[in-house]
């Protein structure tokens, strides 16, 4: 039987077929040499070019949610730390915004819930080759980074998970500025009208709408502004990316 081809060895063949094009900067200094090689840099010189102005990605109806909407990696997070924050509906659990920030922030998911809030309908694209569109609710992660107001040395921000993948390692992605300022880009607590189920990465999920479904980290308990993505796993920039060989930048 013939392997099926998914978004993410498109991604790479086409990242291959790249190879030797000039890198391009991030939003402030150079992209680490390790995180993106040559070999990516179209990639993101065209979504740059095409997103220098902020487009948002196509917003759906509320007709058009999807009466399915698949479920795919971690599902519940072993472990009885997450389990406990679980059963006391999240109330415990704070999320903390450091690294090169002005001014580092623990916000609760109450104070979150209070915070200025955005609700789109998009379509979920993974690089498995389904899709589905859901309703989000969320904080525009932008919001909270001009309150944690970066350093001038910050050019990533990463985000440390609460599930652990087969090998044993914390879940973890990362995105660069750019993004992390779309619009669009959120902080999701609530799906389709109601509060994020555990399944789908409760209680705070990333939602980048510019990059493909391995993106959207799920289970997020920390967020960290960086210089480099160098020191975190094998210098990838994510676990898919470090285990599996996807690319970092998995614009679409």
């Amino acid at each position: 039987m013939t392997k099926p081809v998914t978004r993410r060895a498109l991604l790479v063949g086409a990242a291959a077929g790249a190879v030797g094009l000039i890198g391009v900067d991030a939003l402030r200094g150079k992209l680490s040499e390790r995180v993106l090689s040559a070999s990516q840099s179209l990639t993101i010189r065209t979504q740059r070019i095409l997103l220098r102005r902020r487009p948002l990605v196509r917003e759906f109806s509320p007709a058009d949610i999807s009466v399915v909407f698949p479920t795919n990696g971690t599902t519940r997070p072993v472990g009885d730390d997450y389990g406990r924050l679980a059963a006391g509906g999240f109330s415990d659990w704070v999320l903390r915004i450091d690294g090169l920030v002005a001014t580092p922030l623990a916000l609760s998911l109450a104070q979150l819930r209070r915070l200025e809030a955005r609700t789109q309908i998009t379509m979920h694209n993974c690089d498995e080759g389904w899709n589905a569109v859901a309703q989000w609710k969320g904080v525009p992660l932008g919001h909270l980074l001009k309150l944690a107001a970066p350093t001038m040395r910050a050019n990533y921000v990463v985000f440390h998970c609460m599930d652990k993948r087969e090998d044993g390692q914390h879940y973890y992605e990362s995105i660069d500025l750019f993004d992390a300022f779309h619009p669009q880009t959120i902080l999701a607590y609530e799906m389709n009208g109601r509060s994020l189920p555990v399944a789908y990465g409760a209680p705070l999920r990333l939602r980048v709408e510019t990059q493909i479904g391995y993106k959207n980290a799920k289970y997020i308990g920390r967020i960290e502004l960086v210089d480099q993505l160098d020191r975190f796993g094998k210098g990838r920039g994510g676990w898919w990316e470090d285990a599996d060989g996807a690319v970092w930048y998995a614009g679409q």
